[in-house]
């Protein structure tokens, strides 16, 4: 095999064994030639996992790591990039944001004369032109968009998305791709995420390791306003922002959800809660606000959205070639006031909705009613549930749409569990937010 001199950075590590190298691993033209002629990745917007002697079973995954899958913003720029430098040659991205001005202060693949264009197209342009000998494909649409037939020609899926919703789809949709009788289902996916100067890094192996859904109750609960201050008395930028959205849009769109991500959606809220900021003289309400306020965006620092890339990359890297052993299967980063970083094994939960196979079980007095039901589980953080439904033995307790079925079971609500259910039934929920639906066994106290 013909060594590229643009990737002798790579060969000093895939030529040669290293102090963490398993003994069988074989240096060369093996791992190059798969990296570089094989591997197929796709961009979205442990060791101890592994005996030392199970070097069959860390090819195994690596066979799997044809694709990888990441975005085309803050830390997608930089994945991009980094896989490319790496040596791998076959890149896929998917991203549905267009560029935006606000982006080129630290998405360095955009220009000025590239505001408007689709993310994904711009950045695999500017790859192939800088990188010769690579091709990305891109995809300028919705992760949703694609079937499973799509994912599972991935077996590497690296996500820098910037939302929550996202991440959870993208990992019970890999959760529920794997076939315990076909190998090649299981996809790793390593996720990165920044908040500021905090980031993490991590590698999941689905229906092996704890999945996104398991740490969920890790998340910062997002900042809450009260409603009486938006309705009433609004006194920052913020508070227009989450009337036009809270309060006047279904006020206006009666059933019409928001989608956060169209801007035809955005460009109304930004209008409306504009005009209320000028009548209460509150100045501050921009675009970026808006959809930062509405999508729960916190800023990026170009700085941690290098590192955390970095990371992410390099455990792609290790997976793909097998030269050293990946991370099991969390790191964080922090960078307020120093550079620290710390890894940890985050454990996969029984009760799990999406990889552990059991319901989630509750304790509610027969007394109460349906509609207490769902104000404790909105309360629970862990589930991150916003608009339920509800189901029981192929019958309605309470549906949210549409509208004529909302009417139809609302009395449900007021009905307590006594009436509806017996101590120990499995309910069905499902909820917009969910990617999955939540199987809710309920014990009477």
């Amino acid at each position: 095999m013909q060594v590229a001199t643009d990737y002798h950075h790579v060969d000093r590590i895939l030529t040669r064994p290293g102090p963490f190298t398993d003994e069988s691993w074989v240096p060369g033209e093996e791992p190059q030639s798969f990296l570089r002629e094989k591997c197929k990745i796709l961009v979205i917007g442990s060791y101890p996992l592994i005996p030392a002697s199970g070097i069959a079973q860390r090819k195994l995954i690596a066979g799997c790591s044809r694709h990888a899958c990441t975005g085309a913003g803050g830390l997608g720029c930089e994945i991009l990039a980094n896989l490319a430098l790496l040596g791998f040659r076959d890149i896929h991205v998917i991203d549905m944001d267009t560029i935006d001005i606000s982006n080129l202060n630290r998405q360095f693949l955009f220009r000025p004369k590239d505001v408007g264009k689709p993310k994904a197209t711009v950045a695999a342009e500017f790859i192939m032109n800088r990188v010769p000998g690579v091709t990305v494909t891109p995809y300028h649409g919705k992760i949703q968009d694609k079937d499973d037939d799509y994912y599972l020609q991935f077996n590497i899926v690296i996500c820098g998305l910037d939302s929550v919703d996202a991440r959870r789809w993208m990992s019970a949709t890999l959760v529920n791709l794997v076939d315990p009788e076909n190998p090649e289902s299981l996809k790793p996916l390593i996720d990165g995420g920044t908040e500021g100067f905090k980031g993490q890094a991590r590698v999941m192996l689905p229906t092996i390791t704890s999945c996104y859904e398991c740490s969920m109750d890790m998340l910062t609960p997002p900042t809450a306003f009260p409603i009486c201050t938006i309705a009433n008395t609004p006194r920052l930028p913020e508070h227009c922002i989450e009337w036009a959205s809270i309060l006047e849009w279904p006020r206006v769109f009666k059933d019409k959800k928001v989608d956060n991500d169209d801007p035809e959606h955005i460009q109304w809220l930004f209008d409306t809660a504009r005009t209320r900021a000028e009548q209460y003289n509150i100045e501050g309400v921009t675009w970026s606000l808006t959809q930062g306020v509405v999508k729960r965006i916190i800023p990026a620092i170009a700085s941690t959205n290098a590192i955390i890339s970095a990371a992410c990359c390099n455990e792609a890297f290790k997976i793909a070639t097998s030269s050293n052993p990946f991370l099991n299967n969390y790191m964080m980063y922090t960078g307020n006031e120093s550079i620290y970083t710390y890894t940890f094994e985050h454990q996969q939960k029984p009760e799990c909705p999406v990889c552990g196979g059991e319901a989630v079980e509750v304790s509610r007095p027969s007394t109460s009613t349906l509609q207490d039901l769902i104000d404790f589980l909105l309360e629970r953080g862990d589930l991150q549930i916003r608009r339920p439904s509800f189901s029981f033995g192929g019958k309605n307790l309470y549906l949210q749409a549409p509208p004529q079925l909302e009417a139809l079971t609302r009395p449900n609500l007021e009905k307590t569990l006594g009436e509806l259910i017996s101590s120990g039934d499995e309910l069905t929920v499902t909820d917009s937010g969910l990617p999955f639906s939540l199987k809710l066994v309920v014990n009477f106290v």
